[in-house]
C-alpha cells in the first residue's frame, strides 16, 4: 500500500546527498511508491487540537544540485498523514522541543519516527548516562570548580556543549592547557545550560565508531577517523569514514541498549563508541546510512522502511 509520508527536515535544497541519511530514507520511500511531502519545522501549526503544515510534494533523484523537485505550496493536516519522519538536525533547543510537543498531538493515528516524546526525553548526551558502566567518566555541570577537579583527576579532558551537534564547540584540553578558564567563561556566555566534560579517550585517534541500530538491532557501522590536525571525528569537520567490523565489546553495548531503544519507540538510532566506550546515543537525526552502504554494508534505509511498514 502506498503511504503518505510527511518529512520534517531542514530544507531539501540545503542537503548534500552524498552523505545525507534523510535523503537515503526518502529515496527508499519513493522507490516503494510512497508519496513524499516536504516541510520545515517552522511551518508547523497547532490550532484547536489539529496539527497542520504548509509544505510541498517532493520528488527526489541522485543528482547533486538537481536532486529534488517540489510542487506548489499547500496546507495539510498531519493527522491525515500515515507517517511523519522527524528528521531536522539539532541544535536541540526550545524550537526543537516545541516541535516534539506539537507532533505528539497526531499520535497514535499518525506514526511519527522517531517517537517525538521519546526524542524529547532522551537528549543524546544525557540519555547515554542511563548506562554509566558503558561510558567513559563523564561530568555534566556548569561549576568551574567541578571541572577543575575533574581535569586534575584525569589530566586530559574533552569539553562540549550539552545540546550541540556535528562536533561544533568540542575542545580537547590537556593537563597543562591554560585556556580552560577562558573556555568555561565562553561556554557560560554562549549557553544557559550546563556543559559536558569527559575523560579524553586516546583511542579516538584510531576512530570513533558510528553504529546504527534499527528497532533496537544492529544494522551497520562505520569508523570515523579524525584528521591529523583535529580532535573531532565528525564527518562534518573532516573526519574520514572507513569500513569496520564490530568487536565483541561493541556487540555487548548494542545488546545492552537495544531493549531500551525498542521500549522507547526509537526506531532509528546512531550510537558513538570510542575504544569500547559509549559516548553518545543519537536519536534526533542520526547519520551514517550512505557511508555504510558505500562500504558494502546493509541497505539501512530499506531496513528502516521494513520496520515502519511492519508497525502499520
Amino acid at each position: 500500500m502506498a503511504l503518505d509520508v510527511a518529512v520534517q527536515m531542514d530544507h531539501v535544497s540545503s542537503i548534500s546527498i552524498k552523505g545525507d541519511s534523510t535523503f537515503a530514507i526518502c529515496l527508499e520511500a519513493q522507490k516503494r511508491g510512497h508519496r513524499l511531502f516536504h516541510y520545515t519545522p517552522d511551518r508547523l501549526s497547532l490550532r484547536d487540537g489539529k496539527v497542520t503544515v504548509r509544505g510541498e510534494t517532493m520528488e527526489l533523484r541522485e543528482e547533486q544540485g538537481n536532486h529534488f523537485t517540489l510542487g506548489p505550496t499547500e496546507k495539510r493536516d498531519l493527522g491525515e498523514t500515515d507517517v511523519v519522519l522527524l528528521r531536522q538536525d539539532p541544535p536541540f533547543d526550545m524550537a526543537y522541543i516545541t516541535s516534539t510537543h506539537i507532533l505528539e498531538r497526531v499520535q497514535p493515528k499518525t506514526l511519527v519516527v522517531n517517537d517525538p516524546a521519546e526524542v524529547r526525553n532522551a537528549p543524546e548526551k544525557i540519555f547515554v548516562t542511563d548506562f554509566p558502566d558503558l561510558m567513559p567518566e563523564t561530568l555534566i555541570t556548569k561549576d568551574p570548580a567541578e571541572v577543575a577537579e575533574f581535569r586534575k583527576e584525569f589530566g586530559e579532558i574533552v569539553m562540549k556543549p550539552l545540546y550541540g551537534n556535528g562536533g561544533a564547540g568540542v575542545f580537547h584540553i590537556t593537563r597543562e592547557d591554560r585556556n580552560i578558564t577562558s573556555f568555561m567563561e565562553t561556554f557560560a556566555l554562549l549557553f544557559r545550560e550546563p556543559f559536558i566534560v569527559q575523560r579524553y579517550l586516546k583511542d579516538v585517534r584510531k576512530g570513533d565508531k558510528r553504529i546504527i541500530l534499527v528497532d533496537g538491532k544492529v544494522a551497520g557501522a562505520i569508523n570515523r577517523v579524525p584528521a591529523e590536525t583535529d580532535a573531532r571525528s565528525n564527518m562534518h569537520v573532516g573526519g574520514i569514514a572507513t569500513a569496520t567490523e564490530l568487536t565483541d565489546r561493541e556487540r555487548e553495548i548494542c545488546e545492552r541498549i537495544g531493549p531500551a531503544l525498542k521500549e522507547r519507540n526509537l526506531l532509528f538510532v546512531g550510537i558513538d563508541v570510542i575504544g569500547g566506550l559509549l559516548t553518545e546515543i543519537n536519536v534526533t537525526s542520526p547519520t551514517g546510512i550512505r557511508e555504510v552502504a558505500r562500504f558494502g554494508g546493509n541497505d539501512i534505509a530499506a531496513m528502516i522502511w521494513d520496520a515502519i511498514e511492519a508497525r502499520l
